[in-house]
């Protein structure tokens, strides 16, 4: 039998998992901020208070899990009793703006130099893997000002990635991949307000897919 512990436990590993705070899993999934703060589990009285199922199918829903993993981590919560650390990783991260410049990159569009900040993050496995803070309107509403992208250069890219590519001229873009040839690459944007693009293969100095949002 599950115990109360036990599903607030699932709760947080499922916001672990995606690199998430329990405010930031209740964001995501369309919940106001504090639904899983740790006040929120228990009464002033001390009663004991459980999240709603129509709250834990959200947050499933908005993170891709199904409730059969769900229920696996409640019950690997009620076996061990604790979650697991996650494992943090420290990773550079710039303004998306100064992508363009340069120095921050190498010609295969790993970070180099200085100027990078640092951020931890949880389940990063590319240990060349780099964060950019985006600015601005022109990729809402899938990224939003201030939103945190992780961009991981050692993944492989499939067609329908979302990507941050930057041109030889040192214009930087975050689309998503319809296509790639061994001459062109064509990208559809995330905001309709802004065009498509098609780019010649000499025209890209590198591409990189983009592995996690903060939003």
């Amino acid at each position: 039998m599950l115990k109360h512990s036990d599903i607030w436990q699932a709760i947080d590993q499922l916001a672990q998992r995606h690199g998430l705070s329990a405010s930031g899993l209740a964001k995501r999934g369309g919940l106001d901020p504090t639904t899983f703060n740790k006040s929120k589990r228990t009464t002033p009285d001390g009663k004991l208070r459980w999240p709603s199922t129509e709250s834990i199918a959200k947050v499933l829903e908005a993170t891709g899990s199904s409730f059969t993993d769900f229920v696996g981590m409640a019950d690997n919560a009620g076996a061990s009793g604790t979650l697991p650390a996650p494992v943090l990783r420290r990773i550079p991260v710039i303004g998306y703006a100064q992508a363009g410049n340069q120095g921050y990159f190498d010609d295969a569009g790993y970070p180099v130099g200085n100027g990078w900040d640092e951020l931890e993050f949880p389940h990063v496995a590319d240990e060349r893997a780099y964060a950019l803070e985006i600015s601005g309107d022109s990729m809402e509403p899938v990224y939003r000002d201030g939103d945190i992208i992780i961009i991981s250069p050692a993944e492989t890219l499939r067609r329908g990635d979302r990507v941050v590519v930057r041109t030889r001229e040192g214009e930087v873009m975050a689309k998503q991949l319809l296509r790639q040839t061994a001459n062109r690459i064509d990208l559809v944007s995330l905001n309709k307000a802004h065009p498509d693009r098609s780019l010649a293969m000499g025209e890209v100095a590198w591409i990189a897919r983009i592995i996690w949002a903060s939003q």
